[in-house]
């Protein structure tokens, strides 16, 4: 009996945790793309260290985890960026207002994220000078959207 109120206890506070964020404004919308951008940061620290010397080169990993950030590029998450979900309508977004603000290079700088993942596509595999050579402008990409359009970290 105390096996069976436990387990009720647990889903339902897991349950009111869930209905939570999906009540907040764009909570759901807001988990799945900072989900995404946890992906690619798990891609990126794997080729990061290669290029950094921290971890050894490691061609069939290095072109995973390139594959891997082709894949987050080819996803449709246009239904995951609605305006009204920045930080200033909820706090759980590190997204600022500027994304959906007239005039935004949002657009341009998801090409060059793309362009940049391209590029690491083809390099990754090969040796590590090439992919070493492709990091910098990957790493550009991604700062270059951040810089710009989310909050700054403290």
């Amino acid at each position: 009996m105390r096996k069976l109120f436990a387990a009720a206890a647990i889903l339902a506070i897991a349950g009111t945790g869930i209905a939570a964020a999906q009540d907040a404004p764009f909570g759901m919308q807001i988990k799945a793309r900072q989900g995404i951008m946890a992906y690619r940061a798990l891609q990126m620290g794997v080729l990061g260290g290669m290029a950094k010397g921290d971890v050894a080169y490691d061609a069939a990993a290095a072109q995973k985890a390139a594959d891997n950030l082709m894949a987050t590029v080819t996803l449709d998450a246009s239904m995951l960026w609605p305006q009204g979900s920045d930080n200033s309508a909820n706090p759980a977004s590190t997204a600022l207002a500027a994304i959906w603000a007239d005039g935004s290079d949002i657009g341009d700088k998801a090409t060059a994220f793309a362009e940049a993942v391209t590029a690491m596509q083809a390099a990754a595999g090969t040796d590590l000078a090439s992919l070493q050579g492709a990091m910098g402008n990957l790493g550009g990409a991604c700062g270059g959207c951040h810089k710009a359009f989310r909050v700054p970290s403290n």
